[in-house]
């Protein structure tokens, strides 16, 4: 019997793309690859590109010249860029590196056995249109191996709300739902796997209208479809985008267990003229009080959000506009960029913020937004929360896990498994961590 060929996977950017990149693995374990932890003894190389960060091209080719003594050493090896720097760059990536063998966009990558077997007889493979055949039903049969504690699923892709500082709709698609019917299979798929939450993934997850028995359905009502899986004890989703905040979807924050008191909701930036020209449909104020709705429904949320800071035109007055809105909503977590420009997106034709000002900016921003997430942990320290174990820490006999809340916790005790969900009382809290001690009766 012949050995498996090694098939080595670098993932970039968000929680979709390490979705994707497990989806990639399995369609390759099917044309006889295993996955390795390493280039070095790889078969195959595929980078999973990511096209949100400040010169995302450019860093993949800066990676891809990395294994040019790879190829060198080794002939045979294929190497080949997928995901969202594949979809916008395309015949590009093979122009600027003779080594790549194939370029797959984020739609496409059901295709890559084929595309694969393409370069085995010397040829050059490029997928990057949107198919009509759908991805998710190629790639139904999952091989049945354990899993973690924790997976993604996603159930939508792509957008159509052109934020004029994004290429996700250049590069996703517009926006499409996954049948619900799909979604559940998969998710009752992973729980006889071992998974005990997921995540649901999107572009604009809770714009999901996946097809129903009875009609599109929303975020909400596949939330609650969830919720009746046995051994499926959590469920979360990202990212939202604020206009899509239905009021059924506020409600199940309040009504369904399952569903955890964390949610990610970007609204990039306070100043309503910045919002406006970044085309985001939705003011500081109306973002302040659908915060107030929803804290209403689940009055120990979590919030968490995203900035960008230095967006063209942006004055001290907008920036200022910015900070006065993270003080009112207090987040427990957020992410922060400085404006970068994206080719072919409206706001890089524009006039540009000095860096410096970008620079000073960001770290303004991030000093109060640290001093809230450490507040917020903080808050914890005496407080019992359930927590999701999921792995071994670096110390002997201990485990980390999540919180409901989406914080990191650890505790020591050499009888936790993976997939425990059990009490912990909050003793201490760290830079960005917590750690407790086990109560020892189970969480409901």
């Amino acid at each position: 019997m012949a050995e498996p060929k090694k098939l080595f996977i670098k993932t970039y950017g968000c929680q979709m793309n390490v979705y994707d990149s497990e989806r990639m693995a399995e369609a390759m374990g099917g044309a006889g690859y295993v996955e390795t932890g390493s280039p070095d003894d790889a078969d195959m190389i595929l980078l999973n590109t990511c096209h949100i960060r400040e010169k995302a091209a450019e860093k993949v080719y800066s990676e891809l010249g990395r294994f040019r003594e790879l190829k060198d050493a080794k002939p045979d090896l294929k190497i080949g860029v997928a995901g969202c720097v594949a979809q916008a760059e395309g015949e590009e990536i093979m122009r600027r590196q003779p080594l790549v063998d194939l370029v797959v966009g984020p739609q496409s990558y059901h295709r890559l056995p084929q595309m694969e077997a393409r370069t085995r007889q010397g040829a050059k493979a490029l997928h990057t249109d949107f198919p009509l055949d759908d991805k998710f039903d190629t790639l139904r049969t999952r091989p049945k191996a354990k899993r973690g504690p924790t997976a993604f699923l996603t159930v939508q892709e792509g957008c159509d709300k052109f934020c004029a500082f994004c290429v996700v709709p250049y590069t996703r698609g517009a926006e499409v739902s996954r049948p619900a019917d799909r979604i559940l299979e998969e998710a009752r798929d992973l729980v006889e796997r071992g998974v005990r939450e997921i995540t649901l993934l999107g572009q604009n997850v809770n714009a999901y209208h996946g097809a129903g028995p009875n009609g599109d359905m929303s975020l909400a009502q596949l939330i609650w479809e969830l919720d009746k899986i046995d051994g499926l004890a959590r469920i979360r989703f990202t990212t939202s985008h604020p206009n899509d905040m239905s009021d059924d979807l506020i409600e199940a924050h309040g009504t369904c267990d399952k569903l955890m008191p964390y949610l990610h909701l970007p609204v990039q930036s306070g100043s309503d003229k910045i919002l406006k020209r970044m085309n985001r449909s939705h003011t500081a104020e109306s973002y302040l009080r659908l915060i107030e709705r929803i804290r209403a429904a689940r009055p120990d949320i979590l919030m968490s959000g995203d900035f960008i800071v230095g967006f063209p035109e942006e004055t001290e007055e907008d920036f200022q506009a910015t900070m006065n809105l993270i003080e009112e909503v207090n987040y427990g977590y957020a992410y922060s960029f400085k404006y970068s420009t994206r080719p072919g997106t409206p706001a890089a034709e524009r006039a540009q913020v000095d860096e410096e000002v970008k620079s000073d900016r960001l770290q303004r921003l991030q000093a109060l937004i640290t001093r809230q997430q450490r507040a917020a942990q903080e808050a914890m320290v005496g407080r019992t929360v359930n927590v999701l174990f999921e792995k071994p820490g670096r110390l002997d006999g201990q485990m980390v896990g999540k919180s409901d809340y989406l914080h990191a916790v650890h505790v020591t005790d050499s009888s936790l498994q993976s997939g425990d969900i059990l009490p912990v009382k909050v003793v201490e809290s760290g830079a960005n961590s917590l750690s407790g001690e086990v109560l020892r009766h189970a969480a409901e």
